[in-house]
């Protein structure tokens, strides 16, 4: 994975900070300067912050566990919800459903009740239904799919989040923390650092900021996904490379105890 490249991210406006009197102080360690009453973001701890993150989401990736994307404002959702479906992972662009992650068992049960509903279509129940019944069953299947609809193949607790925006996704952010689920985030000169594990000081409001940062750590998820694949091949294919064992060598020689002589001495118990 290379290194992400400082001019790059300053093309894509990922310096631009908040307005002075809205800063966080404990930004303080990421912010380059002053201009303009806007904090700029130093570019080259974003650059390191990046690419450590990138780094530990390849591992996670690679590991098997599921990483989820939360942005729910509006420059993001289509950004996210592109990015992390190419990456082959769920993500979460609507309201943040509370107890997404602290009452999951909750969660999985309105994830049957939609997988339900589309066995309901397959098996030709949903066409004996009365007019009014398939209405109410349709429209919980629409809101269903609106809320959850990306999450539908996440069958445990993700391995990581990756938010876009701490101050807006608080309440995700208290779940996982609640957890201990790593989170990574792009944090803005407005946000606490503390409450992220993976800090990416990052303009978290223009579209095309959001879109390099995530091209980046997604790019890393599938590279992860890839190395996976490849050693689950790798690892198949030795297996049938391996020669079975013959069954002569397999099994052990029975040797039958030579005839006790005259004058040996009987054999200890």
């Amino acid at each position: 994975m290379a290194n992400t490249d400082v001019k790059d991210l300053l093309n894509a406006g990922v310096h631009f900070g908040h307005l002075t009197r809205k800063w966080n102080p404990n930004m303080a360690p990421y912010i380059y300067m002053e201009r303009n009453g806007i904090h700029i973001i130093n570019l080259y701890k974003t650059a390191a912050k990046v690419d450590e993150a990138a780094e530990a989401m390849k591992k996670i990736a690679a590991s098997g566990r599921k990483i989820l994307f939360v942005a729910t404002k509006k420059q993001a959702k289509d950004i996210v919800s592109t990015k992390a479906a190419e990456a082959k992972m769920p993500y979460i662009t609507e309201r943040w459903p509370g107890g997404m992650l602290t009452n999951f068992v909750t969660i999985r049960k309105a994830v049957k009740k939609m997988a339900a509903i589309d066995r309901m279509k397959k098996d030709g129940t949903f066409e004996t239904l009365s007019k009014k019944e398939k209405l109410q069953v349709s429209r919980l299947r629409a809101k269903l799919e609106k809320n959850l609809g990306s999450i539908t193949e996440m069958t445990r607790l993700p391995g990581a989040l990756f938010v876009v925006d701490i101050k807006r996704e608080h309440i995700a952010i208290k779940e996982a923390q609640k957890l201990k689920i790593p989170i990574f985030a792009m944090v803005d000169t407005n946000s606490d650092p503390r409450d992220v594990d993976y800090v990416i000081p990052s303009n978290d409001d223009a579209s095309k900021s959001i879109d390099k940062i995530l091209s980046i750590v997604t790019s890393a998820v599938s590279e992860g996904l890839t190395n996976r694949q490849s050693e689950k091949d790798a690892e198949n294919k030795g297996q049938e490379a391996a020669p079975a064992a013959p069954a002569a060598e397999a099994a052990a020689p029975v040797v039958e105890a030579a005839p006790a002589k005259e004058g040996d001495a009987p054999a200890e118990a």
